[in-house]
């Protein structure tokens, strides 16, 4: 019962604070104050504030109401005879007046449930197997995987209570005398000891000054009173009165006490008195009346007996007849009947009995010849050891029980005076005093008090040799431990080690619970240890004391066992939270067990091994291959079932996963590189097909799930803010989840798995690209058909009946698509091609640093490591080349051919009514650009509120180079409606400038050099029109007759602008008789007034040149194959007259 003592004090001494605090202050009105002055110390001091009813004076406080003192008093006691109650949210409780530790702590485990058989899932059963898996199981779980480790109990895990300090095993007390009996005791004796030391514990002035203050104002002074006193008397006073407040004596009772004590002391030394001294002159003297009840009284009367018989009665040395007589004084002295009715010399008359025998046991020897040695030094240490234990609490702060008071250097001094008394050395002291910072440590969690109980007990240690007969004395002081089922007795000194040594290692045993909220504590508690040391016990009760030091070798092997019993402890925690915690997460058990081992590891090395360390370096290699080991025996029948990647299989794997990896990091701190004594998990190899199958089966699915996107778009911009296409949008979105998913798994990959998953996305990206470029047509389907080869011929005769400029229709197919490619849709088609070239990147930089978290699977780490991961490097750097490069070539070519539709469909299909069949027809001065470029301009701005602004300047120059092929269209291809004289010459030329500078727009357009490249070849065909008639003539003999000896060039410039086709359309447009007469003598050519001007159709039609003006569309690049001479190219012309006439170029 010693350890509840403390609580029980507080209580008392807390209670007691209250019940002051509201008299003193005014709240309570007593039928002979005034309803608002506080009560003084004097009309406080007849009260007992332990036995009135503080509900009682609270309801009269809350009430308004008199406090009654005896009503009090009267409520106290009844209250006492009932068990005590509190009321709570769960109902009413109560306290019970027996012991409850007898019959243990109550359940604190759940009911076990009611089995049933059913069928359970993988989750289930691994979670079942947590507990179930036997020792012998967890061990050839481990030896099949190639490492052995001592396997863990699977027992069920126990409740951890908070350790417990062992008391020191003192032969008991045979009156029962309580902790506060002691406390009391400890302070008449320490009175006394000052006493007859001449110190003055009572002077007038004192008295004075101690009944005017209140408890607020004594506890305040106490702690702002200046170190420097005036006068000694003043100095001891105060220290005492300091003293009395420590010890929760009451104010009343002391007063009459040191009264008393001074009187005994009087003429007497230290050596000249002992305890029973004291008590028998305190017995003889004091009276009821000093007494503010009969209750205090009864309670000090029988203390003071109960100490006398104490001391006397179970002395080996008393006789049977002085035992009787002593046991029927001290029952006189009990009965308030007889005793209170005495006169002082009957008292002593009766009290002689006793005083006859302490006066024949003081004088007996000491048994060691110790100077100031005593009989009762050796027959109650028992007692003696408890009294100064009391002493010693006085050192802790009344209102702060972790802090020592100001004053306790001055109290400790002043406790050197009840050695000589109370049987205490130096040594015993150290012991003690150590003994109760440690225990005071463990009741406030103060880790400053903890130092101090180090340092205190190191004394002991680093003592010098001690007396041989002082040595004998402290050995000769026995406390009785059981250990191994048997008695065994120990000296103090050594009884305080053990206590302090057995709580440490409990503390060590589960470092994990104990020090987790408060880490720092465990280096002041290996310290602790080390001082102590640990006791072992061998079978005869030889016990052997093993000091710790950190360079030992056996000290290490003494910390691996914590290390693995800490473990294990917290181990046995995480399992059987698994189970509750598995169903709170919906996660499963394994994946929840790793997750917490994970943890404890993580706490092992952040925490807990920068103070283990240097006791046990290598403790994280074995709390490694511990968890490491532990996990093993769970996870490999999970891993025998593994045969798809479930949700099960994708949440237990990657937990194992990390788990193992984190143990291995930590294996690694002592081991360096080599943890090849740790194999791992061959997560890597379970989980490597099953990644692969589902890439494949995702292969699949993306296809099918992009395609359907694709199908479904419309071609319709998202928002004014986002042009690109809806199905581009889906398609990444499609694509990023499944490499969010992949690198989710957080399993170990290698580059199978990379190649797998890069050519799911190239897959899926050149499938769309593939897709988008199919929906486009030929870009010769643009162009309309070419009219036939006619002379200029003026007529005054009408032609009845005109020949219309017949054409071959579109396949309605084509032409539909041609439709369904309108300008919006071509600009939408463009963003998202551009859109694809940013989310490339966005994705490559992704993947590339997802795959660079990535870890490899364990089995190919120590294998040529260094080279291995080179090589692999330059793998990964290719595989991401070949795929990305090609999509980003992909992109860039269908936007250059979208960008060159573009153009050619704006300017060859959309604007050919107004540009190729209206520019110049009839007459050049009637029909001028102008009324084109307006139509130019609206599509271009219709387009610019379409296309991406990176995009903007690819669109506009194919539009120009459109526009520009169109302008040389007319010129050459311009048809029967089109003839130009000498003077057209200089319009034309002005019309080209102003398309060019239409484009250039003031140096805000396009580039000057762009346009003016692109222009060349409209200013040199309009630099033939300028030739006469007769040089294009030669031009054309020239051109025949170097194709007829070979010597023709390969400069297409060359080649574009003197070839016979140029030469002969140029003669055609050409409005000159001369030029009209060669051709009709020449090649029959018919005349241009016999067709209409404007073709049958808008449809192009299927010419045999159509190539040559797909190849014209960029660089009007005519075609090279001609006859082998005039005549031949001649016969040639006149035969393809029929075609030429009504069929399309």
């Amino acid at each position: 019962m010693e350890h509840h003592q403390p609580l029980l004090q507080r209580y008392r001494r807390d209670r007691r604070k209250l019940l002051e605090f509201l008299f003193s202050s005014g709240l309570v009105r007593t039928p002979s104050g005034s309803d608002s002055a506080p009560a003084s110390a004097a009309s406080l001091s007849h009260i007992d504030f332990d036995t009135i009813s503080a509900d009682y004076v609270l309801d009269c406080v809350k009430s308004g109401g008199v406090v009654d003192i005896s009503e009090a008093t009267k409520k106290y006691f009844h209250e006492s005879s009932y068990p005590l109650m509190i009321q709570s949210e769960l109902g009413d409780s109560f306290f019970l007046v027996s012991d409850p530790e007898s019959s243990g702590s109550p359940p604190r485990r759940v009911p076990l449930s009611v089995h049933v058989n059913r069928t359970t899932n993988n989750a289930s059963s691994s979670s079942a197997q947590l507990n179930s898996l036997s020792v012998e199981d967890n061990e050839k779980a481990g030896d099949d995987y190639g490492f052995k480790y001592r396997a863990m109990p699977s027992a069920p895990p126990k409740h951890v209570e908070e350790v417990k300090v062992l008391p020191l095993g003192l032969p008991h007390l045979n009156t029962g005398l309580s902790g506060d009996d002691l406390r009391e005791s400890a302070y008449e004796i320490l009175l006394a000891s000052l006493a007859t030391s001449g110190i003055v514990i009572c002077s007038v002035e004192d008295r004075k000054k101690q009944r005017s203050s209140k408890l607020l104002s004594r506890l305040k002074s106490r702690r702002e009173t200046t170190n420097v006193q005036s006068q000694p008397l003043e100095r001891d006073l105060r220290l005492i009165h300091t003293i009395r407040v420590q010890m929760q004596i009451s104010e009343a009772m002391d007063e009459s006490t040191r009264q008393k004590l001074m009187l005994l002391a009087s003429g007497r030394t230290r050596a000249q008195i002992d305890v029973p001294q004291i008590l028998l002159g305190l017995v003889n003297g004091t009276f009821k009346s000093d007494f503010p009840n009969e209750k205090s009284y009864m309670q000090w009367k029988n203390r003071q007996a109960s100490i006398l018989e104490e001391l006397l009665c179970f002395s080996a040395n008393l006789v049977a007849h002085d035992n009787r007589a002593i046991t029927s004084t001290l029952a006189m002295v009990r009965n308030a009947k007889e005793w209170d009715f005495m006169s002082l010399s009957e008292r002593a008359e009766v009290l002689s009995v006793i005083k006859q025998v302490a006066l024949k046991f003081s004088s007996l020897p000491g048994h060691l010849g110790i100077e100031s040695e005593t009989y009762y030094w050796t027959s109650a240490y028992h007692l003696n050891i408890r009294l100064y234990e009391k002493l010693l609490l006085g050192v802790f702060d009344a209102l702060d029980e972790g802090q020592l008071i100001a004053e306790a250097d001055e109290f400790l001094m002043l406790l050197k005076l009840t050695w000589s008394t109370l049987g205490i050395t130096q040594k015993i002291h150290d012991a003690i005093y150590g003994w109760v910072l440690f225990q005071q440590f463990v009741e406030t969690g103060e880790s400053l008090l903890l130092e101090y109980a180090t340092v205190e007990l190191l004394k002991l240690i680093s003592a010098k040799g001690d007396d041989k007969k002082l040595r004998l004395y402290s050995n000769s002081l026995l406390c009785s431990r059981q250990c191994n089922d048997s008695e065994i007795k120990l000296s103090l000194v050594d009884a305080v080690f053990y206590s302090i040594s057995i709580w440490c290692e409990s503390k060590l045993e589960d470092y994990h619970l104990h020090f987790s909220q408060q880490p720092y504590h465990i280096k002041r508690v290996m310290s602790l240890l080390s001082v102590v040391g640990i006791y072992t016990f061998g079978d005869g009760g030889d016990n052997k004391l093993s000091r710790l030091n950190i360079p030992d070798e056996d000290t290490a092997k003494i910390f691996e066992s914590y290390v693995e019993r800490s473990i294990e402890a917290a181990y046995r925690r995480a399992a059987s939270n698994v189970e509750h915690l598995s169903k709170v997460e919906k996660k499963h058990p394994l994946e929840v067990l790793a997750n917490e081992l994970r943890l404890i590891s993580e706490k092992e090395f952040n925490v807990f091994y920068p103070e283990i360390c240097k006791w046990c370096p290598k403790s994280v290699t074995i709390v490694a291959m511990l968890l490491h080991q532990i996990f093993w025996g769970r996870l490999k029948p999970f891993l025998d079932g593994v045969s798809s990647l479930s949700e099960d299989v994708k949440a237990v794997l990657p937990a194992a996963d990390l788990l193992d990896h984190g143990l291995t990091q930590l294996y690694n701190l002592v081991d360096g590189a080599n943890s090849k004594h740790l194999r791992h998990y061959p997560i890597g190899e379970v989980a490597k097909p099953l990644i692969l199958d589902w890439v494949i089966a995702q292969h699949e699915r993306i296809l099918e799930w992009t395609g359907r996107a694709f199908d479904l778009e419309e071609w319709e911009p998202l928002s004014t803010q986002q042009r690109q296409a809806a199905s581009i949008i889906e398609v990444f979105r499609i694509v990023e989840e499944s490499v969010d998913q992949f690198f989710g798994f957080n399993l170990p990959m290698d580059i199978t798995h990379l190649q797998a998953l890069l050519s799911v996305v190239f897959h899926t990206l050149d499938n769309y690209l593939v897709k988008l470029l199919d929906e486009l047509v030929e870009k010769n389907h643009l162009y309309p058909s070419a009219p036939p080869l006619t002379r200029y011929k003026e007529t005054t005769i009408p032609v009845m009946k005109k020949k219309l400029l017949e054409c071959m229709p579109l396949d309605d197919n084509v032409y539909n698509r041609l439709n369904s490619l309108t300008i919006p849709r071509l600009c939408i088609r463009l963003n998202t091609l551009k859109y694809i070239q940013k989310q490339i990147d966005i994705l490559e930089d992704g993947i590339r640093k997802s795959w660079a978290l990535v870890r490899q699977p364990v089995h190919k780490k120590w294998d040529k490591e260094h080279s291995s991961r080179t090589t692999s490097n330059e793998q990964v750097d290719e595989l991401f080349v070949n795929t990305f490069e090609i999509i980003r070539d992909t992109a860039a070519n269908a936007i250059s051919k979208l960008c060159d539709f573009t153009g050619a469909r704006i300017v060859f299909w959309d604007l050919r009514h107004a540009f190729l069949f209206g520019l110049y027809c009839g007459n050049v001065e009637g029909a001028r650009l102008d009324g084109v470029l307006s139509h130019i301009d609206a599509v271009l701005g219709h387009v610019c509120g379409f296309i991406e602004d990176s995009l903007r300047d690819a669109v506009v120059s194919s539009i120009c180079r459109a526009s520009l092929e169109g302008f040389a269209w007319v010129l050459l291809d311009g048809g029967p409606s089109r003839a130009f004289s000498d003077s057209d010459i200089a319009l034309m030329e002005d019309d080209l400038t102003t398309l060019k500078e239409f484009f250039v727009a003031d140096g805000e357009g396009l580039p000057r050099s762009l346009v003016e490249q692109e222009a060349k070849l409209a200013e040199q065909i309009l630099n033939l029109y300028s030739f006469q008639t007769e040089t294009i003539i030669q031009m054309l003999m020239a051109a025949s007759e170097q194709i007829s000896s070979g010597l023709d060039s390969h400069d297409q410039s060359h080649m574009r602008l003197h070839n016979a086709h140029t030469l002969v359309r140029v003669l055609c447009h050409k409005k000159d008789r001369e030029a009209s007469k060669f051709l009709k003598g020449q090649y029959q050519f018919p005349m241009s007034s016999e067709y209409e001007d404007t073709p049958s159709t808008d449809q192009t039609s299927g010419s045999p040149f159509r190539s040559d003006l797909t190849k014209r569309s960029t660089s009007f690049r005519w075609n090279t194959n001609s006859p082998p001479s005039l005549k031949s190219f001649k016969k040639k012309l006149q035969e393809a007259t029929s075609e030429i006439r009504n069929v399309a170029w």
